[in-house]
């Protein structure tokens, strides 16, 4: 390979490095070329499925900072480049690597960090995006259905006392206006002039009466 050809390469690797959210190293040694269209197919567009030459791989990782990755660089490799849903890749080249045996996940880099094999396994058993986004959103829409429900509480408790109020008064209007069910009012006492005047008429006739009896006598 040309000089320029082999840099051209790494910096190919190292663009996808760059653009990818997590990348998973296999072995392929084995598998047949219309194998490889099926992994390939398998995870979409969810990931680039490209066979690297390790020495490059290895330039290209440095160049990007990722450490420690010699060790999972040899024999014939093949890098998934995840674009997208890492949990969701990982799924699916472990389910590949199960109906073929041939396909071996060496391990992975996410995040900066290394991943051996085993951790790629932990990775792919984890719940997808799409399935964690959906629990999150059905918590979400419970915890709106019962705030919405400690507000809408105390209105509904008002509309219905408003209601006992509006039926209570339609059978006895005089409610409202302060009517049937409430104590009369007291009896006024006369004024005090009132009483006043009154006792004059009173000695008046107790004195006709004596003059009355003196007359008769």
């Amino acid at each position: 390979m040309a000089r320029a050809e082999r840099q051209a390469a790494v910096e190919e690797i190292v663009e996808q490095f760059n653009d990818a959210d997590g990348a998973v190293l296999t072995e392929y040694r084995g598998l047949t070329v219309k194998e490889l269209q099926d992994l390939r197919r398998s995870l979409g567009a969810n990931a680039n499925y490209a066979v690297v030459k390790n020495t490059l791989a290895k330039i290209a990782a440095n160049e990007v900072g990722i450490t420690g990755f010699d060790d999972l660089l040899t024999g014939p490799t093949a890098i998934a480049f995840i674009n997208g849903d890492v949990v969701e890749a990982a799924k699916g080249l472990r389910d590949f690597a199960k109906a073929n045996p041939a396909l071996v996940i060496k391990g992975g880099v996410l995040d900066g960090n290394i991943l051996d094999a085993k951790e790629v396994a932990k990775l792919a058993d984890l719940e997808s995006r799409e399935v964690l986004l959906g629990k999150l959103a059905g918590a979400m829409l419970a915890s709106l259905s019962q705030a919405v429900y400690l507000l809408n509480a105390p209105i509904a408790q008002a509309a219905r006392l408003a209601g006992a109020l509006q039926a209570k008064a339609e059978e006895d209007p005089s409610i409202l206006a302060g009517g049937a069910g409430t104590p009369a009012a007291a009896e006024e006492a006369p004024a005090p002039e009132a009483a006043a005047e009154e006792a004059p008429a009173e000695e008046t006739s107790e004195a006709a009466a004596d003059e009355a009896e003196t007359t008769d006598a």
